[in-house]
């Protein structure tokens, strides 16, 4: 059986140090805080599509905008936290 395919660590580094790469993993933090917070309020696991599908329909335009109006610029290595959907929510 054939062995996987290793890919340099030089392009690993890069890909988790890109931009897209980062906002990536800040929007699937999004929605998988969505999923626990809706299968809590529901009594039952939503599941991960759903939880995707209706983060996107009710919070996804929203926080993209906070995250421009946060942090304008790419800045691959920013640690800089941003407000959930839920805090944008409670804050209005």
């Amino acid at each position: 059986m054939p062995q996987p395919v290793q890919e340099p660590s030089t392009s690993r580094d890069f890909v988790k140090q890109s931009s897209l790469y980062q906002e990536f993993l800040a929007e699937r933090e999004e929605i998988l805080k969505h999923k626990w917070i809706e299968s809590e309020r529901l009594g039952y696991d939503i599941g991960f599509e759903r939880a995707l599908l209706d983060w996107i329909r009710k919070h996804r335009e929203s926080w993209r905008a906070a995250r421009r109006h946060h942090h304008p610029g790419p800045t691959p290595n920013s640690a800089t936290p941003f407000p959930t959907h839920r805090a944008e929510k409670s804050a209005g």
